[in-house]
C-alpha cells in the first residue's frame, strides 16, 4: 500500500493546526472579551465553513487563488507564490476551512474563566499579555487540547476543499481522502478499504488518547 497520501495528510494537518494556534488564540480572545458589536459579524464569518458545503468554499478559493484573478496574479507575480494545485495552497485552504474548529473551543475556554480572576489580575497591574499567558491559557488546557484535536482531525478528513484547491497530484496534493475517492472511481474497492481503515484507525486512536488525557487530568484535579 502506498502510504504517501497518508503522510501528506498528516503534514497538512500538522501545519494547519500550528498556524491555527497562532491565529485562533488572539481571535478567540478578542471574540470572548470584545465589546464591539462588529464581533458578531466576525464570528459569523469565521463560522461559515460549518454550514457551507466544502465545495462552495473550495470553488471560491480556487477562483481567488487562480493566477487569472487579481489575488492569484499578484501572489504569482510579486511574491512568486502559486497557491492553486500546490501544498501551500492546501495549507491556506485548510486553515480557512478549519478555523471555526480552533476558534470556537478556544472562545468557550476563555469565557469559562471566572471574571474575578481577570479582575484580580487587572488589580495587580498585570497587562493583557501577562494575563493571557499566566492566567488564562494555563487554566484552559482542556479547551486548548480540544481545539487542537478538532482542527487536526477535521483537516485529516477534508475532501471537497482540498480536491478543489489542490487537485490530485501524487506526493504533492493527493491527500488520503482524495486517494480513497480515486480508488473508488477506479472500482479498486480493496485499496479504498485499506485507506479507509487506516484513516478510521488513526482517527479513533487520536480521539481515544485525547479523551484519556482529559479524563486523567480531570481526575487529578478532582473534577471526576
Amino acid at each position: 500500500m502506498d502510504f504517501s497520501p497518508f503522510i501528506l495528510t498528516l503534514r497538512l494537518a500538522l501545519f494547519t493546526t500550528l498556524i491555527l494556534f497562532f491565529l485562533g488564540i488572539p481571535l478567540a480572545y478578542w471574540l470572548a472579551y470584545s465589546k464591539y458589536r462588529i464581533k458578531y459579524a466576525v464570528e459569523a464569518i469565521v463560522s461559515l465553513p460549518l454550514v457551507l458545503p466544502p465545495t462552495v468554499l473550495g470553488f471560491y478559493l480556487l477562483l481567488a487563488f487562480s493566477p487569472e484573478n487579481a489575488l492569484g496574479a499578484f501572489l504569482d507575480q510579486y511574491v512568486d507564490l502559486r497557491l492553486v494545485f500546490t501544498f501551500p495552497g492546501l495549507v491556506l485552504a485548510s486553515v480557512i476551512y478549519s478555523l471555526p474548529f480552533m476558534v470556537q473551543p478556544l472562545r468557550s475556554g476563555f469565557t469559562s474563566i471566572p471574571k474575578a480572576w481577570l479582575d484580580t489580575a487587572q488589580t495587580l497591574g498585570k497587562g493583557r499579555w501577562v494575563t493571557l499567558t499566566k492566567v488564562l491559557l494555563p487554566n484552559m488546557r482542556s479547551a486548548l487540547l480540544t481545539a487542537a484535536v478538532l482542527s487536526f482531525a477535521h483537516t485529516v478528513g477534508e475532501f471537497g476543499v482540498v480536491l478543489m484547491v489542490g487537485g490530485n497530484i501524487p506526493e504533492e496534493t493527493r491527500v488520503i481522502s482524495v486517494a480513497i475517492y480515486n480508488e473508488v472511481e477506479a472500482m479498486n474497492y480493496g485499496q479504498a478499504n485499506k485507506y479507509s481503515l487506516l484513516l478510521i484507525g488513526f482517527s479513533f486512536l487520536v480521539l481515544l488518547i485525547t479523551y484519556w488525557v482529559n479524563h486523567d487530568k480531570n481526575r487529578v484535579l478532582g473534577y471526576d
